[in-house]
């Protein structure tokens, strides 16, 4: 089976800096795909890479066994994208940028209108049709670029920090569209701090630090690997690990517990 996303020996340096070193990275097709990593760990550099919103400096991808470099455009009909900065047009209503990136994506008219009314209608959005976007929350910003992104009904969807914002009830509106997705056969790659959501979601992760792949596979076999090590090593059955918890794990949590001590602040103590 083709893979729907395909990175090999994907690079990305910044003068002395390797944000992304050499990774190798696979995603099938239906799959809801979960990209963690601390902050810095070279999430959002991926995701820009992958999407051809930044060039890497080595390496190659393909999404829907298309390469990206050679049919950009072919490729760039196939996903839509959330990013992290979600540059909206803020002199336009809400039908207005919707219309528009309809019909860049090459909808007719009719067709475009429809999904937008239908999209404001689902994200709670259509009730004030004259407001410009300069005037959106933060929250009802993410809920139009998500709508954006989906509006051509693509075929694999990046969103990084989705839910950054959003309220309890928005997030549930947009998490029930994303597993109608997955039902449907789309494939989605998120990143998010939230890994309560990204446990709820996603069926397989892979886990970035500092560049690197550190951990990959389905959230069970990633569960299963940690609580065999600590097992080992503590000689005694473990509980059934969260996400957080292999997440801390992998990422160095005698590291990140050493910081958090030596980092007490004496007046709040």
């Amino acid at each position: 089976m083709t893979p729907a996303i395909s990175a090999q020996g994907l690079t990305r340096t910044f003068q002395n800096f390797t944000a992304v070193d050499h990774i190798d990275l696979e995603v099938a097709p239906g799959q809801f795909f979960g990209f963690l990593g601390p902050n810095g760990a070279g999430k959002s550099t991926t995701i820009k890479m992958l999407t051809g919103l930044l060039g890497p400096t080595s390496g190659s991808i393909r999404i829907m066994g298309n390469d990206l470099f050679a049919n950009p455009l072919e490729v760039k009909r196939q996903i839509g994208v959330v990013p992290e900065g979600m540059a909206l047009f803020g002199k336009l209503t809400a039908t207005e940028y919707l219309e528009f990136v309809g019909q860049m994506y090459g909808l007719d008219r009719q067709t475009t209108r429809q999904r937008a009314a239908e999209l404001l209608e689902f994200m709670d959005l259509a009730n004030e049709p004259k407001k410009l976007l300069a005037d959106y929350s933060h929250g009802m910003g993410k809920k139009l670029a998500l709508a954006a992104a989906v509006i051509h009904g693509p075929k694999v969807l990046f969103l990084d920090e989705p839910f950054e914002g959003v309220d309890a009830v928005a997030a549930g509106t947009l998490k029930s569209m994303l597993q109608g997705m997955i039902g449907r056969g789309a494939t989605i790659f998120l990143t998010s701090h939230v890994l309560e959501i990204v446990e709820r979601l996603c069926s397989h992760i892979a886990i970035i630090d500092k560049g690197h792949i550190v951990a990959n596979g389905s959230l069970e076999e990633l569960r299963a690997g940690v609580q065999a090590k600590l097992q080992t090593e503590q000689g005694a059955q473990t509980e059934r690990l969260t996400l957080e918890q292999i997440f801390l794990n992998v990422v160095g949590k005698d590291s990140a517990e050493h910081t958090a001590h030596e980092g007490e602040l004496s007046w709040l103590s």
